[in-house]
C-alpha cells in the first residue's frame, strides 16, 4: 500500500503566488511524511487549475524535494507537439534526478482543449501523440509517420535518466480506454464512488493480464501496475472539526471544478459529488478524525483492491495551516496502520 498527493491547484481567496509557495510546503511535508509520488493536474482558462503548464511548476518541486516521485495527471496530449514534450520530459526527468511519472490524457472539458481547436479527433491524437511520445523517448534517431504527426530521422539529443523511459500514468473510465492503457503498461488512477472503483480495478487487473505480450508494452518500465484510487480528504482532530473544516472549502472547489462549465450554460459530467456529503457516503471523499478515516479507507481497500491511495489534502479554502496538519494526523495517526 503506498500513498500519492494528488494537486487541482484551484484558486483560493490568496494571492496566486502565495498558492504556489503553499503548495511547495505541502509537497515538501509530504516527502517528509514518506509519500510516494505528487501528481499535478493540467487545466486552462478555469480557477479549477493555477498549472496550465505543468512543468514550469514541477520543475520548481524538483528542486524543492529530494525523494517524493512527481509528475503531471495529465499532459493534455492533444495541445502538445510529440518533439516538444519529449524534450520537456527528459528535462524534468533529468532535474529531478530520475523521479518523473508521465500522466497522460485527451482532457475531459470540452471548452479547456475546444479553446485550443483540439476537440477534432481529440482520442486518435491523443493516441497517435503518445505512439509518438514514447518512440521518441527511446531512440536515438527518430523517424515517424502518421495521420497528425510526421518526423524523418530527428537526432535525439535529450535522454531520460529512467531507462527506457519513465513510468507512464493515466486516469481510466471506459473499458476501451483501460485495454488501451494496459497494452501500453500504463499505471491507473480512477476516481468516483467505491463501487465504480472496485469495477475498474477488477477489469484492470483482467486487461492487464491479457495485454501482456503486446509489444508497446515493452517500452514500458512497469511491471506490475499502481491501481489508484483518488480521494479528496481532511482529516482533523475530530470529526466535528474535520467536518467544519471541509465543507466550505469543498464547496469553494466545486463552484471552480463547475465554474467554466456555468460560462457555458451547463453543468460538469463527471464521477464527483456536488455536496461534502453525497461524496462521503459514496466513498469519494473522506473527512474525520484519524479514527474515521483510517476505518473509511480500510473499508473501501477491502472493496476495491486498490494497492495506491492518492489523496488530496489541499482544495477551496483550506488554509496551509489546515492543510497540513491533516496531512500530519494522516502521517502519524493513519498511515502506518494501513500499510501494516
Amino acid at each position: 500500500m503506498e500513498f500519492g498527493l494528488f494537486d487541482h491547484m484551484d484558486r483560493n481567496d490568496k494571492p496566486d503566488s502565495r498558492l504556489y509557495d503553499s503548495r511547495v510546503e505541502i509537497v515538501r511535508a509530504a516527502e517528509a511524511a514518506g509519500f510516494t509520488g505528487y501528481h499535478l493536474a493540467e487545466h486552462h482558462f478555469t480557477p479549477l487549475g493555477l498549472a496550465p503548464s505543468p512543468s514550469v511548476f514541477l520543475s520548481v518541486v524538483a528542486h524543492a524535494t529530494s525523494k517524493i516521485r512527481l509528475g503531471p495527471l495529465v499532459y493534455l496530449l492533444p495541445l502538445y507537439h510529440p518533439l516538444r514534450l519529449i524534450e520537456e520530459i527528459c528535462m524534468l526527468d533529468q532535474m529531478s534526478d530520475g523521479r518523473l511519472d508521465i500522466g497522460v490524457g485527451a482532457g475531459v472539458s470540452p471548452y479547456e482543449v475546444g479553446y485550443y481547436g483540439a476537440n477534432e479527433d481529440k482520442q486518435e491524437v491523443y493516441r497517435e501523440t503518445l505512439d509518438a511520445i514514447i518512440k521518441g523517448l527511446t531512440c536515438d534517431r527518430f523517424t515517424y509517420h502518421g495521420k497528425h504527426h510526421h518526423f524523418d530521422d530527428v537526432p535525439m539529443i535529450m535522454k531520460t535518466v529512467q531507462r527506457p523511459m519513465p513510468p507512464l500514468w493515466a486516469g481510466v473510465g471506459s473499458e476501451e480506454g483501460m485495454v488501451f492503457a494496459a497494452k501500453h503498461g500504463v499505471n491507473t488512477i480512477g476516481l468516483g464512488p467505491t463501487a465504480r472503483i472496485a469495477n475498474v480495478c477488477d477489469f484492470y487487473r483482467k486487461a492487464w493480464s491479457e495485454q501482456e505480450n503486446d509489444p508497446m508494452r515493452a517500452f514500458s518500465p512497469t511491471k506490475k501496475p499502481k491501481m489508484g484510487a483518488l480521494r479528496q480528504i481532511h482529516v482533523a482532530d475530530t470529526d466535528e472539526r474535520a467536518w467544519a473544516e471541509a465543507a466550505p472549502a469543498y464547496e469553494y472547489w466545486y463552484n471552480n471544478l463547475n465554474w467554466l462549465w456555468k460560462e457555458h450554460g451547463t453543468s460538469v459530467s463527471t464521477n464527483l459529488a456536488g455536496d461534502l456529503k453525497s461524496g462521503v457516503d459514496n466513498g469519494a471523499v473522506i473527512v474525520g478524525s484519524p479514527e474515521t478515516v483510517r476505518a473509511a479507507i480500510e473499508k473501501e481497500r477491502a472493496a476495491t483492491g486498490y494497492n495506491y491511495l492518492v489523496l488530496q489534502f489541499a482544495y477551496g479554502t483550506l488554509t496551509i495551516e489546515q492543510v497540513k496538519r491533516s496531512l500530519q494526523l494522516f502521517a502519524s495517526d493513519v498511515m502506518p496502520a494501513l500499510r501494516d
